[in-house]
């Protein structure tokens, strides 16, 4: 059997891949990411056997994916964990309509915010929509559990949320594969009215859904996953979630953990197996990356006094990562004490690339609003962000995607003037659109500054559906063609890209300015490609 080092994210896409995937659609968002780049470049994504292009946002992935699912044939969508808050009116309604072919939705939190905006868990959005979540410990596990979760989804017709930690998510472990199933059949579903959801329908809908969410618990794709293994110590129990189990491992040799686990990793789960560790043990601590889901039900569960440790009394921090020395702390176990950083090394706020568009493009925006005396423009996801920082400080917001662009427009209603958001390509075609849209149709006196690099540069160069439409994208909306001006930002085209900014600040009117400029790392990957393929094809 082969067996692959793989991390976290590459387990879960070379699961898809053997279990018969026929669609994967994503949007990059950093711990996702590499699930849809690794199906990109496997062979049957080459080849074309696999649908897998970048989507313009979560909410159309998970839309795409379920119209493959329509059809009878198995999909995925891959987003980070704040990208399944803007799928979340297609992945919970989904549930009410049922699926054909199998469904996964992987969200991918990022517990300690190492490159978010937020931290949450996703474990919610299961609990909350009535579908069947996956949590997997390792990279075995989460390979394994698409096998399963393809299978529980068809058949229970449900979608499956699989959800996947940083930590997780990139480190890598070997993984033994399974043979490759073949993908399934276009298969239409019997009752194609299932998927209008009416209200007369959705209300028959739901109560299908709240019944087979009863069932899902004793469903044997999932409850081979949650193990209880007692210990001869019975003064505390511990249940360990997911990935947690292996923080409090670390603990430990091997067999030596003296109290009883419950290792969860599927949800929801049966109150029997809750009882077979609460019957034996006098206190329990619960350990799980994320928010306590866990814990609050178990205490809904005991409400008799019992005591319970966890994140809600402060035993466990109620944000940021778990990690051994947390677990032992709980434990009463001495930790282990790190190397000291030595004084000499400095900790370095993240920059620009050297040579970054984006670094020429503020140089002019700071210049121009200079008249003005504003302190700042609303700001959106992206590298451009870092301009919040020395020596630029001229970002004020950093809220979500596309809410620059919404966010200006609020502030010119108050009274602002100029208002000013800067957004990037990428991020505009996920989500700044429609808010440029209701500056149009309001003819809201802002300006919307387009970071246009070419790419979708924060999340490492994925191919970006804004390339080469921008222009035809803001006039098809409405904005006047002379209000849609296109700049290079370079150092010697400074004069004139502040000019041009100040007379679009100055109209009364919803404008952009495109700053266009191709990413300096994307260039670089793209010009070293060339030189292969043009050495490889001199050779040939």
């Amino acid at each position: 059997m082969q067996r692959l080092l793989l991390l976290g994210d590459e387990a879960i896409a070379q699961g898809a891949i053997d279990a018969g995937i026929s669609g994967m659609y994503a949007y990059p968002g950093t711990p996702s990411t590499e699930i849809m780049e690794y199906i990109q470049a496997s062979p049957e994504g080459k080849s074309g056997r696999i649908e897998c292009r970048w989507s313009s946002n979560e909410k159309t992935a998970v839309e795409t994916a379920l119209g493959m699912s329509y059809c009878g044939k198995r999909a995925m969508a891959a987003m980070k964990h704040v990208g399944l808050n803007v799928a979340a009116d297609a992945f919970i309604n989904s549930a009410i309509t049922g699926v054909n072919g199998g469904l996964i939705i992987v969200a991918a939190d990022d517990p300690s915010m190492h490159s978010s905006q937020n931290e949450q868990d996703s474990r919610f959005y299961g609990k909350f929509a009535h579908v069947p979540v996956y949590e997997p410990r390792n990279q075995q596990e989460a390979y394994d559990m698409v096998f399963d979760a393809f299978e529980l989804s068809e058949k229970y017709s449900l979608p499956v949320l699989m959800r996947i930690p940083t930590r997780l998510a990139h480190s890598r472990s070997g993984v033994v594969k399974r043979r490759q199933i073949p993908e399934k059949k276009f298969r239409l579903p019997d009752d194609s009215r299932r998927f209008i959801l009416m209200p007369a329908i959705a209300r028959k809908r739901f109560k299908i859904l709240l019944e087979n969410y009863e069932k899902l618990q004793f469903d044997n794709r999932l409850t081979k996953y949650n193990t209880f293994k007692d210990g001869p110590d019975r003064s505390l129990g511990i249940i360990a979630c997911g990935i947690a189990v292996n923080y409090l491992m670390e603990n430990f040799s091997d067999d030596e953990l003296p109290y009883p686990l419950l290792s969860v990793s599927t949800y929801p789960f049966s109150k029997d197996i809750i009882k077979d560790i609460t019957g034996r043990c006098r206190e329990i601590l619960v350990l799980e990356e994320g928010y306590p889901l866990v814990e609050e039900q178990l205490r809904g569960i005991l409400d008799e006094g019992r005591r319970i440790y966890g994140r809600m009394d402060g035993t466990i921090p109620r944000d940021g990562e778990l990690n051994p020395d947390i677990v032992a702390s709980a434990l009463g176990i001495k930790a282990g004490k790190g190397h000291t950083v030595p004084e000499i090394v400095k900790s370095r706020p993240p920059s620009f690339c050297k040579g970054c568009g984006h670094a020429d493009m503020f140089n002019a925006i700071v210049e121009a609003i200079k008249p003005y005396g504003i302190q700042g423009v609303f700001s959106d996801i992206g590298c451009y962000t870092l301009a919040a920082l020395p020596p630029y400080s001229c970002i004020n917001s950093c809220v979500d995607m596309g809410a620059s662009v919404t966010m200006a427009i609020g502030a010119a209603d108050a009274g602002l003037f100029p208002s000013i958001a800067v957004i990037g390509d990428s991020t505009f075609t996920h989500s700044g659109m429609p808010g440029l849209l209701d500056a149009v149709a309001k003819n809201s006196p802002v300006t919307i500054i387009i970071a246009d690099n070419l790419t979708t540069g924060m999340t490492g160069g994925q191919e970006s559906n804004a390339t080469g439409r921008l222009q035809s994208i803001c006039t098809g909306i409405g904005v006047a063609p002379e209000h849609v001006r296109t700049i290079v930002p370079l150092r010697r085209n400074h004069e004139e890209n502040v000019r041009i900014m100040r007379e679009e600040f100055e109209y009364r009117g919803p404008s952009v300015v495109i700053a266009t400029r191709e990413c300096i790392q994307a260039g670089a990957r793209r010009r070293k490609s060339e030189k292969s393929e043009k050495q490889k094809n001199n050779e040939e």
